[in-house]
């Protein structure tokens, strides 16, 4: 079979526009509405999704502005996911955990029991935390400072990818004859004595069914680059051109081989922000709905957020966005993204609030299926993406929209499949159920 794409459907609750909770075909309180989310599961597995992505922040927006934005009340992604596993049988499910303010053998058992839950569907993405207030809930005056939060990352996937292997994949015989309920030999205490941790094991989980979670990352920034190389299986990445999405896809995978590893061991998936009309005008009506609900000030309190924790209110909103120091506490690669795009169109603050408010940096198409399918071949075809994580604007039309139009549009082309190809998430992204270590 061809070369074929892989989808990610990004959940974010109401949706990706910053306003799409006040439209009103939008379930305000869909945050805590699980019929809501079972909804949407059960949408992009009938569309044959390869996945369902939930974000996460350990911390509830405080500022007075955050009172505008629907941001504030939502479920813990592994709860959530546990619970959707039960209502799906082929979409793989991959929650955000911070490795800055959790321990390795917390995260390393509950993706372990998602795998099992979900008969081997589970991956996990592995942040280091980009919102400063995370650090004021786990005993901490200042957020962790961007090279220390990298350097702990690289140990805390060393500590809960080796309590994955606690257990060879046949330790537990279970015979009850015998009374043997496993093979002594076959289990491996791990024994870790790093710089930021000590962990001795074994995890009390059984090796999960694909061997390990997958291993998902969003970092873009050099440090970011080089631990997705290292250990990433998935990476999710913003690019607003096709030409810097192919250079990113170029440099990333031409650090594989310093690790062993080779192009198909790792798969990018940029994120695209989409918008669907029959027609190119309705689609555009449909986008323009969102954005007259964008409030200047909601916007630039967004883009503060994403440029890295700025408070930007006291910024004339019709000025310049202001020069910002790098960002210790967020993501750099995003905030050199969207410094770049406020000078290349010399935006206003609230321009550029306005301009984010859907895709926040993602790579924006408002059109019609073939017009959204081209964009997507022309990235898959020319080096810039192994699949995409698709944005929609509001929840549950946007992604409704997707599946029915944009989907059949890339079978039809032969770009995307028809039916699963396995059982695991492994087996539908192409990747390889990893060897367990101490065998």
């Amino acid at each position: 079979m061809s070369r074929q794409l892989k989808l990610g459907a990004f959940l974010m609750a109401t949706g990706h526009h910053v306003a799409a909770w006040r439209h009103p075909d939008v379930p305000a309180n869909a945050g805590l509405d699980f019929a809501h989310y079972k909804r949407l599961a059960q949408i992009a597995e009938a569309a044959k999704f390869d996945t369902l992505f939930v974000a996460d922040s350990v911390a509830a927006p405080t500022q007075d502005i955050a009172s505008r934005m629907a941001r504030s009340d939502h479920f813990e992604p592994l709860t959530l996911l546990s619970a959707l596993s039960a209502v799906t049988e082929h979409i793989g499910l991959i929650a955000t955990a911070t490795t800055s303010y959790n321990e390795p053998y917390h995260v390393a058992r509950k993706f372990a029991s998602l795998d099992h839950l979900s008969g081997g569907r589970a991956g996990w993405n592995l942040v280091t935390s980009d919102n400063a207030a995370e650090a004021q809930n786990f005993g901490r005056d200042e957020h962790i400072g961007h090279a220390e939060r990298y350097s702990r990352a690289r140990e805390f996937h060393q500590v809960v990818t080796g309590l994955w292997d606690s257990w060879q994949d046949d330790a537990f015989i279970r015979d009850k004859a015998s009374g043997a309920y496993y093979h002594p030999e076959k289990l491996h205490v791990l024994n870790h004595v790093g710089e930021h941790f000590r962990v001795k094991g074994p995890l009390n989980v059984a090796r999960s069914p694909q061997g390990q979670p997958v291993i998902v990352q969003a970092g873009s920034s050099e440090t970011g680059r080089e631990l997705a190389a290292q250990t990433a299986e998935v990476v999710f990445t913003a690019q607003t051109s096709l030409a810097s999405a192919q250079a990113f896809y170029a440099d990333l995978k031409g650090r594989l081989p310093k690790y062993g590893r080779s192009a198909d061991s790792l798969k990018i998936m940029p994120g695209v922000f989409v918008v669907v009309g029959q027609t190119e005008a309705e689609a555009q009506e449909k986008y323009e709905t969102f954005q007259q609900l964008v409030e200047p000030e909601v916007g630039v309190a967004l883009l503060g957020r994403m440029l890295g924790n700025f408070d930007l209110s006291k910024y004339p909103l019709d000025g310049p966005l202001p020069e910002l120091p790098l960002t210790e506490s967020g993501q750099q690669s995003r905030q050199k993204l969207l410094t770049e795009l406020a000078g290349r169109e010399h935006l206003t603050l609230a321009e550029l609030g306005r301009r984010i408010a859907g895709g926040r940096g993602h790579y924006s198409v408002v059109g019609t299926p073939a017009q959204i399918a081209d964009r997507l071949q022309e990235w898959f075809e020319q080096g810039a993406a192994d699949g995409f994580n698709v944005l929609v604007p509001h929840l549950p039309g946007g992604l409704q929209d997707f599946a029915n139009g944009v989907v059949p549009e890339l079978q039809r082309r032969g770009l995307f499949r028809t039916e699963y190809e396995g059982r695991t998430l492994r087996q539908n992204l192409g990747l390889a159920r990893p060897g367990n270590r101490f065998a």
